[in-house]
Protein backbone atom coordinates (compact mmCIF):
# COMPACT_ATOMS: atom_id res chain seq x y z
CA UNK A 1 0.00 0.00 0.00
CA UNK A 2 1.71 3.52 -0.36
CA UNK A 3 0.60 6.78 0.88
CA UNK A 4 1.01 10.40 -0.61
CA UNK A 5 -0.19 13.52 0.20
CA UNK A 6 -0.50 16.99 -0.73
CA UNK A 7 -1.79 19.91 0.99
CA UNK A 8 -2.99 24.00 0.19
CA UNK A 9 -5.28 26.48 0.87
CA UNK A 10 -8.94 26.62 0.26
CA UNK A 11 -10.72 28.79 -1.93
CA UNK A 12 -7.87 28.17 -5.12
CA UNK A 13 -9.17 28.21 -8.76
CA UNK A 14 -10.98 25.05 -10.40
CA UNK A 15 -8.59 23.37 -13.07
CA UNK A 16 -10.46 23.33 -16.67
CA UNK A 17 -9.81 19.51 -16.49
CA UNK A 18 -12.53 19.04 -13.31
CA UNK A 19 -16.10 18.59 -14.45
CA UNK A 20 -17.03 17.88 -10.46
CA UNK A 21 -17.33 22.04 -10.71
CA UNK A 22 -17.49 24.85 -13.12
CA UNK A 23 -14.32 26.53 -14.40
CA UNK A 24 -15.43 30.13 -12.34
CA UNK A 25 -16.87 29.57 -8.96
CA UNK A 26 -18.86 32.17 -8.13
CA UNK A 27 -17.52 33.30 -4.26
CA UNK A 28 -19.21 35.99 -1.94
CA UNK A 29 -16.41 38.75 -0.88
CA UNK A 30 -16.27 38.89 2.56
CA UNK A 31 -18.50 41.24 4.40
CA UNK A 32 -17.25 41.81 8.14
CA UNK A 33 -20.59 43.21 9.80
CA UNK A 34 -22.75 39.77 8.02
CA UNK A 35 -19.84 37.00 8.79
CA UNK A 36 -19.46 38.71 12.57
CA UNK A 37 -23.03 38.31 13.19
CA UNK A 38 -23.15 34.55 12.06
CA UNK A 39 -20.20 33.77 14.35
CA UNK A 40 -21.89 35.29 16.80
CA UNK A 41 -24.76 33.61 16.26
CA UNK A 42 -23.38 30.02 15.70
CA UNK A 43 -20.66 30.60 18.56
CA UNK A 44 -20.57 27.26 20.60
CA UNK A 45 -21.48 27.56 24.18
CA UNK A 46 -19.49 25.78 26.85
CA UNK A 47 -23.20 24.53 28.14
CA UNK A 48 -21.96 21.88 30.58
CA UNK A 49 -19.35 23.64 32.46
CA UNK A 50 -21.48 26.49 32.48
CA UNK A 51 -24.59 24.30 33.70
CA UNK A 52 -22.33 22.93 36.50
CA UNK A 53 -20.57 26.50 37.94
CA UNK A 54 -24.41 27.51 38.25
CA UNK A 55 -25.69 24.77 39.77
CA UNK A 56 -22.39 25.00 42.67
CA UNK A 57 -23.39 28.76 42.73
CA UNK A 58 -27.10 28.08 43.58
CA UNK A 59 -26.30 25.40 46.01
CA UNK A 60 -23.94 27.52 47.94
CA UNK A 61 -26.32 30.60 47.68
CA UNK A 62 -29.10 28.47 48.69
CA UNK A 63 -27.25 27.36 51.78
CA UNK A 64 -26.49 30.54 52.64
CA UNK A 65 -29.93 32.24 52.45
CA UNK A 66 -31.14 29.24 54.69
CA UNK A 67 -28.56 30.09 57.59
CA UNK A 68 -29.11 33.44 57.35
CA UNK A 69 -32.93 33.51 57.54
CA UNK A 70 -33.21 31.20 59.93
CA UNK A 71 -30.82 32.69 62.37
CA UNK A 72 -32.67 36.08 61.58
CA UNK A 73 -35.91 34.02 62.86
CA UNK A 74 -34.29 32.75 66.04
CA UNK A 75 -34.05 28.92 64.80
CA UNK A 76 -30.58 28.54 63.90
CA UNK A 77 -30.83 25.65 61.45
CA UNK A 78 -27.09 25.19 61.84
CA UNK A 79 -26.58 23.44 58.13
CA UNK A 80 -22.55 24.31 58.86
CA UNK A 81 -20.32 24.26 61.82
CA UNK A 82 -20.82 27.92 62.21
CA UNK A 83 -18.80 28.20 65.70
CA UNK A 84 -16.32 26.44 64.72
CA UNK A 85 -15.94 28.52 61.50
CA UNK A 86 -16.40 31.77 63.28
CA UNK A 87 -13.58 30.63 65.66
CA UNK A 88 -11.13 29.33 63.07
CA UNK A 89 -12.02 32.87 60.93
CA UNK A 90 -11.28 35.02 63.90
CA UNK A 91 -8.02 33.23 64.71
CA UNK A 92 -6.45 32.85 61.54
CA UNK A 93 -4.41 35.42 59.62
CA UNK A 94 -4.77 35.83 56.12
CA UNK A 95 -0.99 34.57 55.17
CA UNK A 96 -2.01 31.41 56.60
CA UNK A 97 -0.99 28.83 54.43
CA UNK A 98 -4.37 27.34 54.47
CA UNK A 99 -6.09 30.46 53.53
CA UNK A 100 -3.01 31.34 50.75
CA UNK A 101 -3.70 27.74 49.23
CA UNK A 102 -7.62 28.18 49.40
CA UNK A 103 -7.65 31.40 48.07
CA UNK A 104 -5.02 30.28 44.96
CA UNK A 105 -7.58 27.37 44.09
CA UNK A 106 -10.37 29.66 43.76
CA UNK A 107 -8.29 31.90 41.73
CA UNK A 108 -7.33 28.90 39.57
CA UNK A 109 -11.13 28.00 39.19
CA UNK A 110 -11.99 31.45 38.24
CA UNK A 111 -8.87 31.62 35.60
CA UNK A 112 -10.33 28.24 34.21
CA UNK A 113 -13.87 28.84 33.67
CA UNK A 114 -12.92 32.47 32.18
CA UNK A 115 -10.48 30.53 29.86
CA UNK A 116 -13.69 28.37 29.30
CA UNK A 117 -15.81 31.02 28.21
CA UNK A 118 -13.75 32.93 26.14
CA UNK A 119 -12.42 29.82 23.90
CA UNK A 120 -15.85 28.34 23.21
CA UNK A 121 -16.83 24.98 22.95
CA UNK A 122 -16.92 22.55 19.85
CA UNK A 123 -18.71 23.46 16.61
CA UNK A 124 -21.53 22.09 15.42
CA UNK A 125 -22.67 24.26 12.69
CA UNK A 126 -20.47 25.58 9.77
CA UNK A 127 -20.98 29.24 9.07
CA UNK A 128 -21.47 30.46 5.69
CA UNK A 129 -21.21 34.00 4.20
CA UNK A 130 -23.99 35.32 2.74
CA UNK A 131 -22.95 39.05 2.89
CA UNK A 132 -26.37 40.11 4.74
CA UNK A 133 -26.29 40.34 8.72
CA UNK A 134 -30.20 39.35 8.76
CA UNK A 135 -29.40 36.15 7.02
CA UNK A 136 -27.49 33.76 8.90
CA UNK A 137 -27.07 29.98 7.37
CA UNK A 138 -25.01 27.55 9.00
CA UNK A 139 -24.00 23.83 7.66
CA UNK A 140 -24.15 20.91 9.71
CA UNK A 141 -20.38 19.78 10.27
CA UNK A 142 -21.05 16.03 8.93
CA UNK A 143 -22.84 17.51 5.69
CA UNK A 144 -20.38 20.09 4.78
CA UNK A 145 -17.85 17.31 5.34
CA UNK A 146 -20.19 14.42 2.97
CA UNK A 147 -20.40 17.88 0.16
CA UNK A 148 -16.04 18.06 0.74
CA UNK A 149 -16.26 14.31 0.00
CA UNK A 150 -18.39 14.03 -2.94
CA UNK A 151 -16.19 17.05 -4.52
CA UNK A 152 -13.48 14.62 -4.39
CA UNK A 153 -15.46 11.49 -5.44
CA UNK A 154 -15.93 13.04 -8.57
CA UNK A 155 -12.45 13.20 -9.90
CA UNK A 156 -11.98 10.43 -12.61
CA UNK A 157 -9.71 7.90 -11.55
CA UNK A 158 -10.69 8.34 -7.35
CA UNK A 159 -13.17 4.87 -6.19
CA UNK A 160 -13.97 6.30 -3.02
CA UNK A 161 -12.98 9.61 -0.53
CA UNK A 162 -13.62 10.22 2.80
CA UNK A 163 -13.41 14.02 4.32
CA UNK A 164 -12.95 14.85 8.34
CA UNK A 165 -13.10 19.00 9.10
CA UNK A 166 -11.36 19.51 12.07
CA UNK A 167 -10.54 23.16 13.58
CA UNK A 168 -9.64 24.98 9.87
CA UNK A 169 -8.55 21.80 8.40
CA UNK A 170 -10.17 19.63 5.79
CA UNK A 171 -8.60 16.30 5.48
CA UNK A 172 -9.14 14.03 2.53
CA UNK A 173 -8.78 10.37 1.75
CA UNK A 174 -8.92 9.08 -1.28
CA UNK A 175 -8.75 5.45 -2.96
CA UNK A 176 -7.49 5.38 -6.66
CA UNK A 177 -5.89 2.37 -8.47
CA UNK A 178 -3.82 3.40 -11.50
CA UNK A 179 -2.84 6.35 -10.95
CA UNK A 180 0.10 9.16 -11.05
CA UNK A 181 0.08 10.21 -7.23
CA UNK A 182 1.46 13.46 -7.76
CA UNK A 183 -0.88 14.74 -10.34
CA UNK A 184 -4.34 12.41 -8.87
CA UNK A 185 -4.13 14.47 -5.57
CA UNK A 186 -3.58 17.97 -7.03
CA UNK A 187 -6.85 17.19 -9.23
CA UNK A 188 -8.55 15.87 -5.62
CA UNK A 189 -7.47 19.15 -3.76
CA UNK A 190 -8.40 21.35 -6.62
CA UNK A 191 -11.76 19.68 -6.45
CA UNK A 192 -12.36 20.18 -2.73
CA UNK A 193 -11.33 23.37 -2.82
CA UNK A 194 -13.35 24.27 -5.61
CA UNK A 195 -15.92 23.10 -3.40
CA UNK A 196 -15.70 24.78 -0.18
CA UNK A 197 -15.62 28.04 -2.52
CA UNK A 198 -19.13 27.17 -3.86
CA UNK A 199 -19.94 26.56 -0.43
CA UNK A 200 -18.38 30.16 1.28
CA UNK A 201 -17.27 29.46 4.30
CA UNK A 202 -16.23 32.01 6.89
CA UNK A 203 -13.64 30.55 8.27
CA UNK A 204 -10.52 29.73 5.72
CA UNK A 205 -10.01 26.15 5.45
CA UNK A 206 -6.58 24.59 4.81
CA UNK A 207 -7.09 21.28 2.54
CA UNK A 208 -4.68 17.55 2.89
CA UNK A 209 -5.11 14.93 0.63
CA UNK A 210 -3.98 11.64 1.18
CA UNK A 211 -4.22 8.90 -1.51
CA UNK A 212 -4.13 5.41 -0.96
CA UNK A 213 -4.17 2.45 -3.06
CA UNK A 214 -7.12 0.71 -3.97
CA UNK A 215 -6.92 -3.14 -3.58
Amino acid sequence: MTLRAASGKAASPVPPRQSAAPAAVPVAPPYPTADRAARREFRPRRVVSASLAALVLVGIGFVAAVEIVSMLAGRPARWLPQDRLLAWATTTPWNHPTVLAGAGVLVLAGLALLALALRGGRGHTVPVRTGDPDLIIGLRPKGFATALAHAAQDVPGVHSAKATVRRGRVTVLARASGWDDERLCEAVRHAVDARLAALCPITDYQVSVSIKERR
